[in-house]
């Protein structure tokens, strides 16, 4: 009988910790892409990095992304430079980040594609705004989700100038989209 109890408790023990240990776990991302769209009259064009650093942390539902602006690339040297340099200021301003929390929670013992609001922070020119943007999460297979979510974002909202000069060729409103596959990690 002692023997008996003893398994139970190792296997009660055991469950436990597997529990405790899947809920501490959090989903984590190095290489996730960054798209910026600018749709202005005269021009559009794209700015892409492959160098979205992320988390997703279930047991709290949060997120956490951020780029190095310096990595977004438009194609064009010299278009890069004038981003970087007079609107982005990224030897002021680096990264660009967002912080929040799903709403409602996360699923993650479905298995199919979740529709997804984050709610939070997101920093940009050193200046944060409240955003809410929506997305989707999928199981792409038991350690791995893939997180795609698209938004827009008004520069002067974040006391970026466009000058009368690039008026048609650079957007007020420029639409992000992200997509990225975390991992899970211990």
């Amino acid at each position: 009988m002692t023997c008996l109890k003893t398994r139970l408790v190792l296997v009660a023990f055991s469950v436990l910790w597997v529990t405790v240990n899947a809920q501490s776990q959090q989903y984590l991302t190095q290489n996730g892409t960054i798209t910026f769209i600018s749709r202005a009259p005269m021009l559009e064009f794209e700015g892409k990095s492959s160098n979205l650093v992320g988390l997703i942390h279930p047991t709290s539902d949060s997120v956490d992304f951020y780029i190095d602006l310096n990595t977004l690339d438009t194609g064009i040297e010299l278009r890069n430079r004038h981003m970087r340099d007079s609107y982005l200021e990224t030897k002021k301003y680096p990264f660009a980040e967002f912080t929040g929390t799903f709403s409602p929670s996360i699923d993650l013992s479905s298995h199919s594609t979740q529709r997804v609001v984050t709610k939070g922070m997101f920093t940009l020119h050193g200046i944060s705004n409240m955003l809410e943007i929506p997305g989707t999460i999928t199981p792409v297979n038991q350690n791995q989700l893939l997180l795609k979510a698209e938004w827009t974002v008004k520069l002067s909202d974040f006391n970026i100038q466009i000058p009368r000069v690039v008026f048609y060729e650079l957007s007020e409103v420029q639409t992000i989209k992200l997509e990225a596959t975390l991992t899970r990690t211990p």
